[in-house]
């Protein structure tokens, strides 16, 4: 089965309109938007953990926004993977992330959980993963 990226830039293209309409940030689709997204995060869950349909319509728009950052960001694609528990992963690389995955995290006010640094710590693992192999490789 094929991942339908449409729907999910769709998705993604939501999260973009009601984060301007209910908090005033605009969203680039760059990595430093993440940085304001996560201010969003935080005055999302200031009254503790998102639940119901709160939870599930934020997780689905911030999953897809976070993930659609990281694939344009580095040229990697959207996939199905069978730890994404449902939902979609991405590529990129050379590694797996799970966008909705750190978002339930995020919404469920997990500390030391962030948008911003699950999209900026790809570099770093790609490059440490580089140089822990064997040369000749």
């Amino acid at each position: 089965m094929t991942v339908d990226r449409s729907a999910l830039v769709e998705f993604a293209e939501a999260c973009v309109g009601l984060v301007q309409a209910d908090h005033g940030v605009t969203l680039d689709w760059t990595l430093g938007t993440l940085d304001a997204l996560d201010g969003v995060c935080a005055l999302l869950t200031e009254d503790g953990p998102l639940d119901g349909e709160r939870l599930d319509l934020w997780w689905k728009l911030l999953g897809a926004y976070l993930g659609e950052v990281v694939v344009r960001t580095y040229e990697g694609e959207w996939e199905e993977h069978e730890k994404a528990g449902g939902a979609y992963a991405v590529s990129v690389l050379g590694m797996h992330g799970f966008p909705f995955s750190i978002v339930h995290r995020v919404l469920q006010d997990e500390p030391g959980k962030s948008l911003a640094s699950f999209a900026r710590v790809f570099p770093a693992v790609a490059e440490r993963s580089r140089s822990a192999r064997p040369s000749g490789e």
